[in-house]
């Protein structure tokens, strides 16, 4: 079956809120990840139109920063009120381009479109302080002013809400920003052009350039001058290079790097609850996420029960394409991305494990690959290192406390963690002692725009949602009265 896009659906560059062709006319091609068929071509952005995106932003700059917060806020608001009206054609498109279910893709576009309101509300709530300095020779004066023009870098796995969680922050601060979308899902930003257009956005704030070359057009954007911040979701080594890359010019840089998260099931935990949440951290999204549970560390005691319910309940999910109501589990992104995952079963089947479910390539169109689990795990395989991105569960064993915790903090990423006990003191503890940004207790989703979501280590800096999100695009300033 063919599924068509939303009718209207943008296909060129948002260049300063209006809609262009790229420089050369060069177009590049988006599928669908469920049959390898084509979607639609779109502008491919060339460094000329990236340096077409910082004027336009630097022209808008004084003009946008000077506009009252309340207009900024009540533009937000607006966005934020188009998004869910028009949430069938953003959640149909993000199916179509990325691949999750329909369902997973409709909750998508609430928890995005709740930045866009979270902002609008902390737009009118900058504020900075005064006092009287301890000698009593003046008054010392705090104030916030935006970073200046931003360039954001987002990824595939949550093509909108990756998004407006910087957008957001950067237009309720009063900075213009450039976002360059993965050239896998250009498609929902797009659309999220069209809506900030829609919003009366003005010309200048806001451009969105697809680009099939992301370091062709972001490497002159980033030697610029004029741009002040840039901020990236995605892995880890891409973001190391590009805050080398930002060091020259000492740009402000917020980065939310790969993740490795542990999920611990400890021997008083309640496994029924402990099973849901597993199956929300690891199989939200098809396992492509950077939060998703990526190693399962049980106690000894309750390991096979553990286990036994987990496979039974991903042996249970139906594949298929994301706009089939049947589907519980879409494709992954790519072939490139399944042969990934791929790789690390078999890394660990080679090294001992055991397949409990899943771990086979499917044969025919899409880049599918089976819900799995695996037990018997290897401590040498790669899979316990590595991010899977992908919907493979690898469940090991411990004995002790300090081992689950020794076990969930061998790892260079910090980004999330996730935990079951009954225990209110073990709670403490453990919360604790885990080296990461972010904790669940006794639950599998975390995310919240109204919680600062980053890591530590390895898995960046900088915080995105809740009160800190907006302070990433502000600067401070002293004033001595």
């Amino acid at each position: 079956m063919t599924y068509d896009l939303p009718v209207g659906t943008p296909t060129q560059l948002w260049l300063g809120g209006k809609l262009s062709d790229s420089s050369t006319g060069a177009t590049f091609p988006v599928l669908d990840p469920a049959s390898g068929e084509l979607l639609t071509h779109v502008a491919d952005a060339t460094p000329e139109d990236g340096a077409h995106a910082l004027e336009l932003a630097v022209a808008a700059q004084a003009a946008w920063a000077a506009t009252p917060a309340r207009v900024r806020s009540e533009i937000l608001r607006t966005a934020f009120d188009l998004v869910r009206t028009r949430a069938d054609d953003f959640a149909r498109t993000i199916t179509l381009e990325m691949g999750k279910t329909l369902s997973e893709a409709y909750g998508e576009v609430n928890y995005g479109a709740e930045f866009l309101r979270w902002f609008a509300e902390e737009s009118v709530r900058i504020s900075g302080r005064t006092a009287t300095a301890p000698s009593g020779s003046g008054r010392i004066l705090v104030t916030k002013e935006p970073v200046g023009p931003v360039l954001a870098i987002t990824p595939w796995n949550f093509p909108l809400a990756m998004a407006t969680r910087k957008i957001g922050p950067a237009l309720a601060a009063g900075c213009p920003i450039i976002v360059k979308p993965a050239a896998e899902t250009p498609l929902t930003m797009l659309l999220l052009g069209q809506v900030f257009a829609d919003a009366g956005l003005p010309d200048g704030v806001l451009s969105i350039l697809p680009a099939s070359q992301a370091s062709a057009l972001t490497g002159p954007l980033i030697a610029d001058e004029r741009l002040r911040k840039i901020t990236f979701t995605g892995s880890t080594g891409i973001g190391k290079l590009l805050v080398r890359q930002s060091a020259d010019r000492l740009l402000r840089t917020s980065m939310e790097l790969g993740g490795n998260a542990p999920f611990l099931v400890f021997d008083d935990a309640d496994i029924d609850a402990a099973v849901d949440g597993a199956m929300a951290a690891k199989m939200r999204n098809g396992g492509e996420a950077c939060t998703a549970a990526n190693r399962f560390h049980v106690a000894r005691g309750v390991a096979d029960e553990f286990a036994d319910k987990l496979t039974a309940r991903i042996a249970a999910l139906r594949t298929g394409h994301g706009l089939d109501e049947n589907t519980d589990l879409g494709p992954l992104i790519t072939d490139k991305q399944r042969a990934s995952v791929h790789d690390l079963v078999v890394d660990a089947v080679e090294r001992g494990a055991r397949v409990r479910v899943g771990g086979q390539v499917p044969s025919g169109p899409g880049s599918f690959y089976p819900a799995t689990v695996l037990d018997l795990i290897s401590e040498d395989s790669r899979l316990l290192r590595e991010e899977i991105f992908g919907p493979v569960a690898a469940i090991t064993v411990f004995d002790t406390e300090d081992g689950a915790i020794a076990a969930a903090n061998a790892t260079e990423y910090g980004l999330a963690a996730y935990f079951y006990t009954r225990d209110l003191d073990r709670a403490m503890r453990v919360a604790a002692a885990l080296k990461v940004g972010m904790v669940g207790v006794n639950r599998g989703i975390i995310s919240d725009p109204a919680a600062p979501f980053g890591g530590v280590k390895e898995s960046g800096f900088g915080r995105e949602g809740a009160f800190e999100g907006i302070e990433e695009y502000l600067d401070t300033k002293y004033i001595a009265l």
